[in-house]
């Protein structure tokens, strides 16, 4: 089965940067198929995540929602705002703030915040994305490697700023014992 092709994203320059507001403001025909972030006022588009990448996602889902604290909903694909000019779209957040309706979540709404990486993001997901996180505090960062054999993830805990590994896949296996209880079978 051939991919339809994916329509061509064009947004005008802005000298000053963009701002959140106005990338939310964009209409959905110009983002559609596509990840609009924004990090410090410059815009960085991605395309949709592909069918594998989907079904990594649907199996942390389906494996952490049961396990959730009360008081927490894990939602995919949402918002985040970090101030003014950031705007990022994790594959997954655990948030503080459940059943709250809104286009836009801030960080301090996150308990975690989950990316899964692929071809075109891992070095976002494992630098900058990690950097922005821990800046604003979000207490837990999980990353998926979907390209190791099995798939390897590291959840990382805030301390002093920064992220520190607090627990690893072992065999394709994630057993969480922070920030919640929770068993991860990641294999095929």
């Amino acid at each position: 089965m051939v991919a339809p092709a994916e329509p061509e994203f064009r947004v005008a320059s802005r000298p000053d940067g963009w701002t959140v507001d106005q990338v939310l403001a964009l209409p959905e025909e110009h983002t559609s198929g596509n990840r609009v972030e924004l990090v410090d006022g410059v815009l960085n588009v991605s395309p949709a995540p592909a069918s594998a990448h989907q079904r990594l996602l649907q199996k942390l889902q389906l494996a952490l929602a049961p396990r959730l604290p009360e008081g927490t909903e894990l939602l995919p694909g949402v918002n985040v705002r970090f101030g003014e000019k950031r705007l990022l779209i994790p594959d997954f957040v655990v948030l503080t703030c459940p059943a709250v309706d809104t286009t836009w979540y801030s960080a301090t709404d996150l308990l975690l915040v989950a990316e899964i990486e692929s071809p075109s993001t891992r070095v976002q997901d494992r630098i900058l994305k990690k950097a922005l996180y821990a800046e604003a505090l979000i207490p837990y960062y999980l990353l998926v490697d979907p390209a190791q054999a099995p798939v390897a993830a590291t959840v990382f805990g805030l301390d002093g700023g920064e992220y520190v590994p607090v627990g690893k896949s072992e065999g394709g296996v994630l057993e969480l014992a922070e920030p919640f209880a929770a068993r991860v079978d990641l294999r095929g």
